[in-house]
């Protein structure tokens, strides 16, 4: 065999070997339902995180991968501040880590630097003081991350101790499955990556259920739209109609009536009222005055139940 044949086979192993590496790599099982929790996570954690620093804060999924376990954490950038995190009732540990820019971000936004000049960070070792700070924050996230999983299944994450070269951390196997999701949060335009690797042995008490096509949905997110339009519907003013009876009389007879003329109803004061809005029928209610001489209401039948029953045929 020739030098340049030799060359060439070697250069289709290659190409043979780079084929079953990626082919093994994307051959993970997705999660579809884990994917939608962390992209409604991300919304919750911005506004968690602006509580949380005083700052305006934009939270942005940037992916969701599933490769070995070994990988994922080399893929980290080093050092990092790396908490690792148990979770109860799941069996195993979870690993989050805030990249220098985003930690150092945060600390100088909640020590009163928020205007000073960004500096290029050197890697070094981090202080004592900014172990702390920092597990505060991942404290904070992952507060944040236990009720996002909540209306799934509930879980309690507490950091068990801090690393600083990810590639060290044990998790689990190397070769294992997980799933790293990384996410970008800024803080008025300054901040960094924020990462997460979940092992798959972590999350296999619950792994069939974020195995599910998730089909739509409510699950946690960003709930402060929600209580503002509340709030909003609650304080709006809208008009009610009350209509005391409906008469069916001949068309000869109404033609027939007369100023000063009396119309019997065939009604007393026991007669109760039907409140309508908008057209739409909402609630029968017996009539009364008050003290003050007003005409009050006082509702006893909700109309708009009874008629949404007999639509979904609950009532007959």
């Amino acid at each position: 065999m020739t030098r340049q044949s030799q060359i060439a086979g070697d250069a289709h192993d290659d190409t043979i070997e780079d084929e079953i590496i990626r082919v093994a790599s994307e051959s993970y099982e997705r999660l579809p339902t884990l994917e939608v929790i962390f992209d409604r996570f991300a919304l919750s954690l911005a506004t968690a995180l602006k509580k949380y620093t005083s700052a305006m804060t934009e939270v942005d999924l940037v992916s969701v991968d599933y490769m070995p376990c070994g990988a994922a954490l080399e893929s980290l950038a080093s050092p990092s501040l790396l908490a690792i995190t148990g979770a109860t009732p799941w069996d195993g540990q979870l690993a989050l880590a805030v990249d220098p820019e985003l930690l150092f971000t945060t600390l100088e936004i909640m020590l009163g630097g928020r205007s000073a000049p960004v500096k290029q960070w050197t890697p070094r070792s981090f202080t004592a003081i900014e172990k702390r700070l920092g597990q505060r924050l991942c404290e904070a996230v992952l507060k944040d991350l236990s009720e996002a999983f909540a209306p799934f299944d509930k879980v309690e994450f507490a950091v068990a101790n801090l690393e600083s070269i990810p590639a060290n951390a044990v998790l689990a196997p190397a070769l294992s499955a997980c799933v790293r999701i990384v996410m970008n949060v800024r803080f008025e335009g300054r901040g960094g990556a924020l990462s997460f690797v979940i092992p798959n042995t972590t999350i296999e008490k619950t792994r069939p259920l974020l195995a599910r096509s998730f089909l739509g949905g409510q699950i946690g997110g960003d709930s402060s739209w929600r209580n503002q339009l509340t709030k909003s519907i609650r304080g709006t003013d809208v008009a009610v109609i009350a209509v005391l009876h409906e008469l069916k009389a001949n068309l000869r007879d109404v033609l027939d009536w007369a100023p000063g003329q009396v119309l019997d109803l065939g009604i007393d004061m026991t007669h109760e009222v039907t409140v309508s809005c908008s057209g739409k029928k909402m609630f029968r209610a017996a009539m009364g005055r008050r003290k003050n001489g007003s005409v009050a209401l006082r509702v006893t039948e909700e109309l708009s139940k009874m008629e949404e029953g007999r639509k979904n045929g609950i009532l007959d």
